[in-house]
């Protein structure tokens, strides 16, 4: 078998890809060794005797699907966590979530005219104090304390 790595080289840096990328027709491999210059092999890559490889990608069928999966919420089960409880859900961003919502409820309360400010802004301040777990807690709060009326399920 003849030495090809010197036109192996050449094809390499002319198709601008690495040396294992470099494809050679068997059945043209004399004309290949008779390759010594750039040109030369400018001219058999022109014949097609000399190819690039097409680059191996890695696919992401499997993690395409794996991702549908954990939306649908399977996959996340004891065996499948890492991180602990607050990494993968952190105590900041539970706080965010719960504020906001209560900050909402306060605002349409306010809005519609069922709480006054003084009482809107007196409930503002506990809900930043951390008072108040959930909407629900914070309802049955101002229920309690006589500011709105319970509202009777039908």
């Amino acid at each position: 078998m003849t030495d090809l790595r010197n036109q192996r080289r050449m094809a390499a840096s002319i198709l601008k890809c690495g040396v294992n990328r470099v494809w050679m027709d068997h059945d043209r491999i004399d004309e290949i060794a008779k390759a010594v210059t750039k040109d030369d092999i400018r001219v058999i890559i022109r014949g097609k005797a000399i190819k690039s490889r097409q680059v191996e990608g890695i696919s992401r069928g499997r993690g395409k699907f794996n991702t549908r999966q954990k939306k649908k919420g399977r996959r996340r089960g004891q065996g499948s966590r890492k991180g602990a409880k607050y990494a993968r859900f952190p105590k900041k961003n539970q706080w965010i979530r719960t504020i906001r919502a209560l900050r909402r409820f306060l605002r349409s309360l306010r809005d519609e005219g069922r709480v006054n400010k003084s009482d809107y802004r007196k409930y503002y301040r506990k809900a930043k104090g951390g008072e108040f777990r959930s909407k629900h807690h914070l309802n049955s709060h101002l229920i309690s304390d006589g500011i709105l009326k319970e509202e009777k399920k039908q």
